[in-house]
């Protein structure tokens, strides 16, 4: 793992030195022959002006080469959460969600800097390692281009066709999995081109929800593609296409030895069935993604403009068990959502002297969200009784549109040799359920004192407003009267959050060893989170009217020759008090608690760390890696009955993987590359969630042991 910066001259410096001796190719050959390398360096030069637009000036930057994420186990076959595990201060929870510095989801993605939009998901990884050529995590006291979502930036650098070539391979091994796949790029005169494909199957598609290692009804198959091209127009301007597209579909795992008709269950009658196995539960969700952005470079001496315009469509479709769902439920809910994003995101970047760089941009967005639900319930009585064994059917339909808008300026500010003060402000404005805005400052200054020393200090004011695709507008009283009402009628939609942001950090190179320490604190006003409620696998976003969240992280690498090392570890605490919004999914109690006392979020976890290590012997590549978690939380009962939400954790965990590739060079024929893959080589079966806390519903653990082989034909 690097710091951006180095990444940015190490192109630099590739494109500087490559220009004298491709000059000189080129007076000595024919003009067919001297365009590529022409090419190549245009293109070169092209991608380090796009990052100058994006700088993560005094935030705290990891990045992951393609080479590092081929040395982890499983390389690119697995998936991109896996990859962002390695960073610090990421928490792994289940269903594939990542929770960075304290927050639930709040993550922005993009890709060559160009906005992904969310979309309504909640097991699919719609983006794969296979297409990215570096992948960065950006967190900390953002400058004023990151807004609306501020956890952290994931930028996709896609790998470009510069080099013909491609490889294709097939992977697989426990569980029944089976991933084929396939990239291809290459160049013919100013265009390039990048290609990859890949598919799942796999009948471990979501955690195991009772520790077996062959989890009832299970299966997932998963299609990814995803397309990049580029036309270099003139040596400084470049237009820029990419595609990409997602189709997974989910079986909903059951639990072994639950039955409806049990004591302590809801004792309920569909047409004058009582009882239903756990085992028997047929519930299915499909994830679809298909997004695009069209982008148009221009870099000159002093000036560097991208403008993009961008697009995602996303559905989520979830069908019950009709009877097994009403019975264990008391609801049994067919839930589709649909979202289309589009929007403009044009930034730019002016040098103005040698002592002030400017920056400014304005992002639009528009989202239409649809939502169908059709519910089926049981009449109840006002003591909450049944009254008949015959479902009812509550439909509950609704459209609504959100508009953001966003602008910003900065000033990237040298005053004296050593020192860089980057500051600005961002102005934000979000129309949708409810309309808010926020004038946001920010400032960062970075200091170099000494060769090898760099130390930042940081302040951001955020603006979040809550995913407007997860935002649900059902009607609570249309529950009344049924086996789906809830305890608490009170439904007040959420609100943006706002944070005051803190970050202070220091980064030391001692030979080949990066040492790094980073802390955080953050206040925040209506504390975003979210929950599932219900049987649907849908997040559904609510508040805290204050939180707070502190944080530490410790880093450290080392690469030289054959040998690389990194190893990380965060200590945080997150906390918030008093639900003030979606409080019908809530019991009274765990309402009355929460707004008299701070609680930890569920997805607090105090310790978290990774690390790992690779060698390479001649053809030989060795790897390992591993994580480690304190445990997320849950509620703790204590002897007096007493139930504090989130006030416990499950036990900590530490999984070791490992992993062997060998590569045969086949000449002209291009390699051959062989891997074999173990996850969790201990074997040690451990919780993830254990079905309690706020806002969790059902256990999950992490992956027993696995076995996985692969082989890659490179051409």
């Amino acid at each position: 793992m690097a710091r951006r910066s180095a990444w940015l001259e190490a192109c630099a410096a590739v494109a500087a030195l490559a220009a004298p001796a491709l000059a000189r190719a080129n007076d000595a050959a024919p003009a067919d022959s001297a365009a590529a390398p022409e090419v190549v360096v245009t293109a070169q030069r092209l991608d380090v002006a796009r990052a100058t637009v994006e700088p993560s000036l005094g935030a705290s930057t990891y990045s992951l080469s393609a080479a590092t994420v081929n040395a982890l186990p499983g390389g690119e076959n697995t998936s991109l959460n896996q990859v962002i595990l390695q960073a610090p201060g990421v928490v792994q929870d289940s269903f594939g969600q990542l929770h960075i510095r304290g927050d639930h989801a709040d993550i922005q993605y993009r890709i060559n800097n160009v906005i992904l939009p969310e979309g309504p998901s909640a097991f699919g990884q719609v983006l794969s390692p296979r297409l990215a050529d570096s992948t960065e995590l950006i967190t900390g006291a953002l400058p004023a281009q990151y807004g609306l979502d501020t956890a952290g930036v994931i930028n996709i650098t896609t790998k470009s066709g510069l080099a013909n070539g491609g490889e294709a391979g097939v992977y697989g091994g426990s569980h029944d999995e089976i991933e084929p796949s396939g990239s291809y790029g290459g160049s013919s005169g100013g265009d390039n081109y990048f290609v990859s494909g890949s598919y799942l199957g796999d009948n471990l598609g979501i955690e195991s929800p009772d520790g077996s290692a062959d989890p009832l009804h299970d299966h997932t198959d998963q299609y990814q593609g995803f397309a990049y091209l580029d036309h270099i127009i003139d040596p400084d301007s470049r237009l820029s296409l990419m595609l990409g597209t997602s189709d997974e579909n989910f079986q909903i795992p059951d639990r072994h030895g639950l039955n409806a008709g049990d004591p302590g269950g809801l004792g309920l009658d569909v047409n004058g069935q009582t009882s239903f196995a756990s085992e028997t539960l047929n519930e299915n969700q499909r994830e679809d993604t298909q997004f695009g952005a069209l982008s148009y470079l221009r870099a000159t001496e002093k000036t560097t403009l991208q403008l993009s315009v961008f697009t995602r469509y996303s559905t989520l479709d979830f069908t019950p068990d009709p009877v097994g769902d009403l019975l264990f439920n008391g609801i049994a809910e067919s839930a589709q959502k649909s979202d289309l994003a589009t929007g403009l995101q044009a930034e730019g970047v002016y040098d103005l002297s040698d002592q002030h760089t400017l920056r400014g941009g304005v992002i639009v967005q528009a989202d239409r969200a649809i939502s169908d639900t059709a519910s089926q319930v049981l009449p109840t009585d006002a003591s909450g009784a049944q009254t008949s064994t015959s479902p009812e059917t509550i439909v509950d339909d609704t459209a609504a549109t959100e508009v953001e808008a966003s602008v910003y300026a900065q000033d990237e500010w040298k005053p004296i040799d050593g020192v860089t003060v980057n500051y600005g402000l961002r102005f934000d404005q979000v129309n949708a359920y409810r309309d808010q805005n926020q004038l946001s400052p920010r400032v960062n200054v970075v200091w170099k004192p000494l060769s090898g020393t760099t130390l930042h200090i940081g302040y951001a004011h955020y603006f979040t407003p809550p995913p407007f695709e997860l935002v649900g507008a059902e009607s609570v009283a249309r529950f009344a009267g049924t086996t789906a009402a809830p305890a608490v009628t009170q439904d007040t939609l959420p609100f943006a959050e706002t944070d005051d942001y803190y970050d202070v950090g220091a980064q030391q190179r001692v030979g080949h060893v990066l040492l790094g320490l980073d802390g955080y604190w953050r206040d925040a006003k209506n504390l975003i989170d979210e929950g599932q409620f219900g049987a649907p696998i849908i997040q559904t976003p609510f508040n805290y009217a204050v939180g707070r969240i502190r944080g530490v992280e410790l880093s450290a690498t080392y690469a030289k020759g054959p040998f690389s090392a990194w190893t990380n570890l965060a200590i945080s605490e997150a906390e918030g008090r008093d639900i003030v919004s979606s409080q019908f999914n809530f019991s009274p109690d765990e309402l009355a608690y929460i707004a008299a006392n701070f609680i930890h979020l569920d997805h607090d976890q105090t310790y978290t760390a990774s690390g790992g290590a690779s060698y390479t012997w001649g053809h030989l590549k060795l790897s390992t890696d591993l994580l480690y978690g304190s445990g997320l939380r849950n509620d703790l009962v204590l002897a007096d009955g007493e139930d504090i939400p989130n006030g416990g954790h499950v036990p900590g965990y530490v999984q070791v993987n490992l992993s062997a590739a060998y590569k045969i060079d086949l000449g002209k024929a291009g390699p051959l590359t062989l891997r074999f893959d173990v996850i969790n080589v201990a074997g040690a079966q451990y919780e993830i969630r254990d079905g309690t806390g706020v806002g969790v519903g059902a256990p999950q653990f992490g992956p027993s042991r696995g076995f996985f082989g692969g082989v890659t034909k490179s051409f």
